[in-house]
């Protein structure tokens, strides 16, 4: 399966940044200096150049208005969609203004809903996004916090495995942090929702 990598201007990390062939790589605005740090060239660079300030040489460029309705993450993520591409890895997108890393979090929640996969990864955290659908992990380090939490409408049949607080056909709200600071056992983890939508966080820091 094809992944768009889709790098923002936020806190930078490469875990699982080894695009194929028929990957795409796609700087968002000023998420290009991390790429080129890390020694990789993108495919393309998309946004309105309020974070780069000189455009680097020989790489596809497509500039939009500084005044403009969507982000320059969400822009990518659309460019990625219209291409074809049903896997996203999101990188860049917290660490920086908390209102772009709630803007992030809502765009990996839409990629769900729109029955797509995606992941968000940080440093200190993994995010998937889950919408009536399972996720199976293997086992993680025993005591690894893991949270469980609605985004938007609540999600029914929620059902976790292989944590410290299993659930089995829960419902969880956006308004109340039940699934918060779960933890790995050291078993194999299945989490799964019938409806609504869930992020997963997999916290990498103690």
């Amino acid at each position: 399966m094809n992944t768009a990598f889709i790098v923002g201007a936020g806190g930078f990390c490469r875990a699982g940044l080894h695009p194929g062939p028929d990957d795409m790589v796609i700087a968002a605005d000023g998420g290009y200096r991390a790429l080129a740090r890390a020694g990789i060239r993108p495919d393309l660079i998309l946004g309105d150049m309020d974070s780069l300030a000189r455009q680097p040489r020989g790489i596809p460029l497509l500039r939009f208005p500084r005044r403009k309705n969507l982000t320059d993450m969400a822009l990518a993520i659309g460019l990625a969609k219209s291409r074809g591409y049903t896997r996203f890895k999101l990188y860049g997108a917290l660490g920086g203004r908390l209102d772009h890393a709630v803007a992030n979090l809502q765009l990996l929640s839409r990629l769900a809903q729109e029955g797509l996969r995606g992941v968000m990864i940080d440093r200190d955290v993994v995010i998937h996004a889950l919408c009536a659908e399972q996720l199976s992990l293997p086992p993680l380090r025993e005591g690894r916090r893991v949270s469980v939490l609605c985004w938007g409408d609540p999600a029914t049949g929620v059902t976790l495995r292989g944590l410290s607080y299993p659930l089995q056909d829960a419902t969880l709200n956006a308004f109340e942090p039940l699934g918060v600071s779960n933890a790995a056992t050291g078993r194999p983890i299945h989490i799964s929702t019938r409806t609504g939508v869930v992020l997963v966080f997999l916290q990498n820091s103690p």
